[in-house]
Formats: C-alpha cells, sequence, structure tokens
C-alpha cells in the first residue's frame, strides 16, 4: 500500500515541501531514496526501534521510502515522524484519517519521544500557504509558530500523541499550542540604563540618532571610556519590533535552532556581540553542503550587531562585512546551493584610537605616529564609508564625576520615548516602501523623501570640497540629517542638521586613513 506524509525543507529563512512516499510490497528489506544525508539514512534504525518500543511491528516485505522531491537534498533529522507515521499508515496499523491534511516534522528517540528541530516556524508557514489544515511539530518547535494565525499548530511530545492528531481524536484539542502565547508581551529590563553611564553627552547623542535612524556606528576612546555600555545601552532604547520584524527574526533563529529558546515571536530585538576572534562562516554565515545556516549578521536583523575592538579582528572579515551593510543581506554560495538570509541590522563597533589606546588623553600615548596610522588602517576606507556615525568617546574628568549627583543623566525610557516617536515618523513615511528606518533608504528614495532647500544644496557642496567627501558619505550625511530631523520633529532638512551630520565623519575629515 503506497502512503503519502508530508513534511517540509528550509532552504534560507522559507521552507519547501517534501512528501515522505512509503510503499509495502512483496519482497525484503528497507529502502530510502530521494537523496538523503547521514542523518536522514541514520532515520531508519531510530524510527525501526520507536516503532518497535511502541508495540508496531515492522511488516515482513519490501518497504521503499522516497523522499519526494528527488533531486533537491535532504538534511537533518526531522524526517524521524513522517517516515514512521508513513510505515504506520502503510502497513495499516493505525487509521488516519487526518494524514493528508496535516504536515509533520519531529525526531524520534530510540523510546519514540519526539525531539525538537529547527524551522519549526518556516514549516507552520508553508503549511499554511500550501492551505493545509494544521502542522503537528514538536513541542518546542511547535511554540515558536504559537502565534502564527490561520493555522493550526499540535505540539507533541511523542509519537503517539502525533497519531491522536492524526486520527482526529477530540482529545488531540489538547495538543494545540496555537494562540497560547500573548501577541504583546511586556519586553525586559535593559542590562545597560543611560542614566547609569556617567557623562559622555556627546558619544550618548550620537547613539541616539543611530538608535532612531537605524545606523551604523562607531565608538572610538579610551579603555574603560565607556564604548561597550554605551553599546549595550543602546539596545535599551530601540523601539519595539513590528510584527512584520519580528515574524522575519523569528524565523531566522528558528532555522538556526535557537527559536526553541522562546515562546512565540521574538519581542526585543536581537543583540548579538560575537569576539573578534570569531570566524568569516561564523560572522557571515555558513556550513557545508545543504546546511548552510546564518551568521551573526543574520542573527542580529533589526537588531545590533555589536563588536568590540573592531581593529583586531582579520581583515578578511571585517571587509565581508561590506556586503550586508550595502544591500541589508547576504548571500552564501555553495557549489551546489545559494542561500539568501536578511541582514538588516544596526553595527555597533567599538576601538581604541591606537596600539596602547590613549592617544588624545593627554601625554598618555606611547604610540609613534606610524603606529597609531597603522593601527586605524586596519579597517579600511570603503569600511568606514559605510559606517555612518564616527564618534569619540573621551574619558571621564573628575569633575564630571562630582557633578554626577547634583545632575543625574537622562534613563534610557526618556531616550526611547524619543526614539519611538522618530521612528513612528519614518514608518509613515515608508508605508508605501519595503522599509523601515532612514538608514535603508537607497540613492532613490534619498532623492524622493530628503529634498534639499537651495540653502543646504549648497552647504552640502561645500562639505564635499572642503572635507574630501566621498558620494556614498554624501549620501550617508543626508541619511543621518534626515534622522536629526526627525529626532527634533521637523519636516523639512535643516543647515545645522546637515552640518551636525558631516561633524560625525570626523575620520573622513581627518584624512587618517591615507
Amino acid at each position: 500500500m503506497l502512503t503519502h506524509v508530508y513534511g517540509a525543507k528550509c532552504i534560507g529563512i522559507d521552507a519547501i515541501g517534501v512528501t515522505v512516499e512509503v510503499d509495502i510490497s512483496l519482497g525484503i528489506g528497507v529502502h530510502l531514496c530521494g537523496l538523503a544525508d547521514v542523518a536522514v539514512k541514520e532515520s531508519l534504525l531510530r524510527t525501526v526501534t520507536a516503532l518497535q518500543s511502541q508495540g508496531y511491528r515492522i511488516p515482513g516485505k519490501k518497504i521503499v521510502i522516497n523522499l519526494a522531491p528527488a533531486d533537491t537534498h535532504k538534511n537533518g533529522s526531522g524526517y524521524d515522524l513522517p517516515i514512521a507515521i508513513g510505515i504506520i499508515a502503510a502497513s495499516e496499523q493505525e487509521r488516519l484519517p487526518n494524514l493528508g491534511r496535516y504536515l509533520l516534522m519531529g525526531e524520534l528517540g530510540l523510546d519514540a519521544t519526539v525531539r525538537s528541530v529547527p524551522g519549526g516556524l518556516p514549516t507552520a508557514e508553508l503549511a499554511r500557504k500550501e492551505g493545509f489544515e494544521g502542522c503537528i511539530l514538536p513541542y518546542d518547535s511547535a511554540m515558536e509558530a504559537a502565534q502564527l494565525e490561520g493555522i493550526r499548530v499540535y505540539g507533541v511530545r511523542t509519537m503517539g500523541e502525533a497519531i491522536l492528531a492524526l486520527s482526529g481524536s477530540p482529545e488531540a484539542e489538547s495538543l494545540l499550542v496555537s494562540g497560547t502565547v500573548p501577541l504583546e508581551d511586556e519586553a525586559p529590563a535593559p542590562e545597560m540604563d543611560f542614566a547609569d553611564i556617567i557623562g559622555q553627552e556627546n558619544a550618548k547623542r550620537g547613539v541616539e540618532i543611530a538608535a532612531a535612524g537605524g545606523h551604523c556606528l562607531i565608538l572610538i576612546g579610551s579603555p574603560g571610556s565607556g564604548k561597550s555600555s554605551l553599546a549595550k545601552a543602546m539596545a535599551g532604547i530601540l523601539p519595539p519590533l513590528t510584527m512584520e520584524e519580528s515574524l522575519v527574526t523569528s524565523k531566522i533563529y528558528s532555522v538556526a535552532g535557537r527559536g526553541n529558546l522562546r515562546c512565540g515571536f521574538m519581542r526585543s530585538r536581537p543583540f548579538r556581540a560575537p569576539h573578534y576572534s570569531a570566524s568569516l562562516p561564523a560572522i557571515i554565515g555558513g556550513g557545508g553542503g545543504d546546511g548552510v545556516f546564518p551568521g551573526e549578521v543574520s542573527l542580529a536583523h533589526s537588531g545590533v550587531l555589536f563588536i568590540d575592538e573592531i581593529a583586531h579582528m582579520p581583515k578578511s572579515t571585517v571587509e565581508a562585512l561590506r556586503g550586508p551593510l550595502e544591500d541589508r543581506k547576504v548571500t552564501i554560495s555553495r557549489l551546489k546551493t545559494k542561500v539568501e538570509y536578511p541582514a538588516s541590522f544596526t553595527l555597533v563597533a567599538a576601538s581604541n584610537p591606537c596600539p596602547c589606546g590613549y592617544y588624545g588623553e593627554g601625554d598618555r600615548c606611547t604610540c609613534t605616529p606610524t603606529q597609531r596610522l597603522n593601527y586605524l588602517s586596519r579597517l579600511s576606507g570603503p569600511i568606514l564609508d559605510r559606517i555612518d556615525l564616527q564618534v569619540i568617546v573621551r574619558s571621564i574628568s573628575p569633575t564630571v564625576l562630582a557633578e554626577r549627583a547634583s545632575c543625574p543623566g537622562e534613563s534610557s525610557a526618556t531616550v526611547a520615548a524619543r526614539v519611538l516617536k522618530a521612528r513612528e515618523i519614518q514608518r509613515q513615511r515608508f508605508a508605501g516602501e519595503s522599509i523601515n528606518c532612514n538608514a535603508e533608504m537607497n540613492n532613490r528614495l534619498i532623492e524622493r523623501y530628503c529634498k534639499l532647500s537651495p540653502e543646504c544644496q549648497e552647504t552640502m557642496q561645500q562639505l564635499i570640497v572642503k572635507m574630501q567627501f566621498s558620494m556614498r558619505a554624501y549620501y550617508r550625511i543626508i541619511k543621518v540629517a534626515r534622522t536629526i530631523a526627525d529626532l527634533a520633529g521637523s519636516q523639512d532638512i535643516a543647515v545645522q542638521n546637515l552640518l551636525e551630520a558631516a561633524g560625525y565623519r570626523f575620520l573622513d575629515r581627518q584624512n587618517i586613513l591615507r
């Protein structure tokens, strides 16, 4: 008897359908075909043992299992449950009237327990798109899709519970996880509050602008000046994820196998802080064969990617950030596959100004001019060109420390309110576009939404001639000026907005890298 069980395979953050065909006929042996990798081939032994542990018999006939389409590589252990259910249905040991209405995936233990698999959310989204009544997933994987509307999602812990759902038993309603997670939940408290950071008003202003417009930022200052604290505080002033951003970000974490650590969609923007020694595949993404997983640039999608001591990061890895910073996506190519992941993140980099770290702090620097030049030259011109805001973080003077008690700084909640208001302006501005913030504008959108008055155009021409800005820097200054105007509630970009934005490109102005 031939039986069809429906599963899925993730390619990037989307899933495609995989049909598990099980046929039992005269003969002997169990045969698996359909371009399966080692993990899938090993599923036969796991599946047979799990079935026997639950009292099901293995037919003494020829069992042919085909994973269609046969020209697509299948990887992972998620096909255990569909194969086991297919054998049960094909051998008519259970009556499963709902088999064709549900899409199911899951790894089986030897005792028939169902373990979580990556890609639960994209799988449930595929089931909804293809018109399935619902999907059956391991409990942890199902919780990733608990907030997905228009689809019945069952979370099972054993193979018996999956059979219960497929049999149409009323008892299976207790396995539904759809709607068990509220759409809105209170965001966690920030790790670092702006009020806890002493002084650094200029740097705080730069961080606020970066958060309001999604702009990339580099903090350059001596050790202990507060660069890492400012980066961590930025995570606390970012606006909440929109439903669209939350869905895409949650799918990335689901495919990476990290979504089951959360209940439902992600509620807060991700903050990723890899060590500067991280490898190129760890930052950009990679893997062998069809198992291409997202890297840190994708895991930071819609959030912050903080790289401390970026000047010590391998040059090839730093240069690989060029594409994601410009295109807001990353494409990973292998011999037989090409996978694209979203990568619209806010880069926050931190670096010392020189090897000893104290250049600009009086007479404390012991480095020669050549050493300072070589140190910052590790960051190429094209990379700095793509960073909208370049901020100097000075050491705190004793006077500022003494004034802290009488004049506490603004809290993150106060700054976050201004950022949220600016983001709301941008959301309304880009309602008809496929972007969410000013930093994502291309040149065409800049010309449309950032029109300059004659006075502003003259100011920009003078800046280009005097500071020798590149055309990329020219457009990025305009984008930052648009964000500054949004924070001020101004509809038009003013000259002072342009001058403030240009002031955050001191590395270009000082011509350090040439």
